[in-house]
């Protein structure tokens, strides 16, 4: 079992909507960035949706994301876990980064878009419940991940289109 460590957050001062990932897997860590793994669909997505493909060295893409108004963190700070996987997550070991601090940084972010359940699950249950005066919608989009192999690429497109025109909720 190892103990895993998150980044840290990418966002600007007037970012408008946050997307959260559970932890970064192996191949993000090792290669410090983001959804590194070259099977993860999500920089594809981001790509289609926002012109940050991952034809663009890392920095342009976060720098896309930024000008879009797109905030990119983890709901974990650090965990323990056997593999990359997030059902391999040992839920007693996490531990959640400062979100109370991220938001007070960020008020212009209404709207959390979650990268697949288990991130939407341990922010509800880890970080909801300290943030019971902010305003913010939330929505599970499908896992990026190509473990999550429910979904093909064109639906998880069709949902994270979301990102782009935010429903009002």
């Amino acid at each position: 079992m190892s103990v895993f460590h998150c980044f840290d957050f990418v966002a600007r001062d007037d970012a408008r909507i946050l997307i959260l990932g559970s932890m970064p897997g192996k191949a993000s860590l090792a290669a410090q960035e983001y959804y590194a793994y070259k099977h993860n669909a999500f920089w594809r997505i981001m790509g289609d949706l926002l012109g940050a493909g991952p034809e663009l060295p890392y920095a342009q893409r976060l720098a896309r994301l930024k000008a879009a108004g797109v905030a990119l963190w983890d709901v974990m700070a650090v965990c323990e876990r056997a593999s990359s996987l997030d059902a391999d997550i040992v839920g007693a070991s996490i531990r959640a980064n400062d979100f109370p601090a991220f938001f007070a940084a960020h008020p212009g972010i209404r709207h959390v878009f979650f990268n697949g359940g288990a991130a939407e699950a341990s922010f509800r249950r880890l970080v909801l419940p300290a943030l019971a005066a902010h305003d913010l919608a939330l929505t599970r989009l499908p896992s990026t991940s190509p473990a999550h192999a429910a979904c093909s690429y064109a639906e998880k497109l069709a949902a994270w289109s979301a990102i782009v025109a935010p429903p009002n909720n």
